[in-house]
This record gives C-alpha cells, structure tokens and sequence, in this order.
C-alpha cells in the first residue's frame, strides 16, 4: 500500500479543529521496535498475573506476538504516517448523479474493553469537479477502524476525511455488531449497531 503522510497530517489537524480525534497523545516518543518491545513485556506481566505459566511452549511467545500484532495491524491507524494515498483525478465524464460504495468491511477495536466490532459500511457522495478511485473509500475506511474505537466517532470521521479530500458532502453508514456486548455483560448475540452520519449541516 502506498501512503501519504502529508495528507494524513492535514486530517489530523482537522479532526483537532472539529474535535473528532481519537484520545491519542503524542506517538513519536518511541518507534515500532519500542512499542513492541514494551507492550509485550507489559503484556506478560498480564498473562502472568492471570496465573498463565509463560515457559510453556504454547503462550512463551504470546506477549510478542500481541504485541507485534497491536503495533503493525490492529492498530496501525494511530499513525498518520500510514494514512493511504488518496490522489482524486478529475472528473472528465461529468458524472454527477449519487455513487455509493457499499458492503465495505469494517473491522475495528471497542476503546472501552478492547473487543472486536465488525460490520459493513456505506459511503455516498455525488461527484463534483473530483472523483476517487473506489479502493481509496475501503482504505480511508479501514485506516480509521485500525485504532481503538467507537463507532459514532469512527462514522463521523470517514465522512468528515472523504469531504475534506473531495470537497463534497459525504453520508455514512455503519452497521456493526459489538463483541463487548456479545461476550461480555448482556451476552447478546444477535444485536447490531446502526449509525449513520451525513456532513450536509441544516439550519
């Protein structure tokens, strides 16, 4: 994947500006190394805690690869540095009816018990003067699910970015189940979580 950094720095700043940003601190203070080393020795001292017997073959290795996996996957949208590249081209055909890509895979991170969400979303705009390559909405979205999150905020940030980058307006949906209330608390099962987010501001 190609990345843009630049960019990634311009939403961040505004994110600060709307006030849609994820509670996160500055990241530069140790690179990737670091964070893993450290997270996978706080890691064991959970394991550990919990009574798990870490010379055994099977979790030995466990800390490191949590930790590897936090760092590099799961949570790798903390880092504007990997924001996706999003170049728009013009839009030469004139197309200016409403596009909507739909059926995108969201898969994301509860900030409140560190569980899973995972559904599907669906992004609609009608073209002006720019348009998107169609893999650019899966990446943006999939950048902003890849960090602890809620599912409201992580709603309004696909949109308010897309906006940003087109200069139109933009309306979300996600639709996803919880597994801190499928494996936690009430235990249901089936229950999903609808949102839904549309930049056009009415008076």
């Amino acid at each position: 994947m190609k990345y843009n950094p630049e960019l990634g720095n311009e939403i961040k700043n505004l994110f600060k500006e709307l006030c849609i940003e994820n509670p996160i601190k500055d990241i530069s203070k140790y690179n990737d190394s670091d964070k893993i080393n450290i997270i996978a020795g706080q890691f064991e001292n959970i394991l550990k805690t919990l009574g798990m017997d870490m010379s055994d073959d099977s979790i030995s290795d466990t800390p490191f690869r949590v930790a590897k996996m936090y760092v590099n996957e799961i949570f790798e949208g903390l880092d504007y540095e990997n924001f996706p590249k999003s170049t728009t081209t013009k839009n030469s055909y004139n197309y200016n009816e409403p596009l909507t890509v739909k059926g995108i895979d969201i898969s994301s991170t509860c900030e409140h018990h560190f569980q899973a969400i995972e559904g599907k979303a669906s992004i609609t705009y009608t073209p002006k003067d720019r348009v998107l390559g169609l893999s650019k909405f899966n990446r943006i979205a999939r950048f902003f699910s890849k960090r602890p999150q809620v599912q409201e905020r992580l709603t309004i940030q696909i949109a308010e970015c897309l906006k940003y980058i087109l200069d139109v307006d933009i309306t979300v949906k996600i639709t996803a189940s919880h597994n801190c209330v499928k494996c936690r608390g009430i235990e249901d099962k089936n229950s999903k979580t609808k949102t839904k987010y549309n930049t056009i501001k009415y008076d």
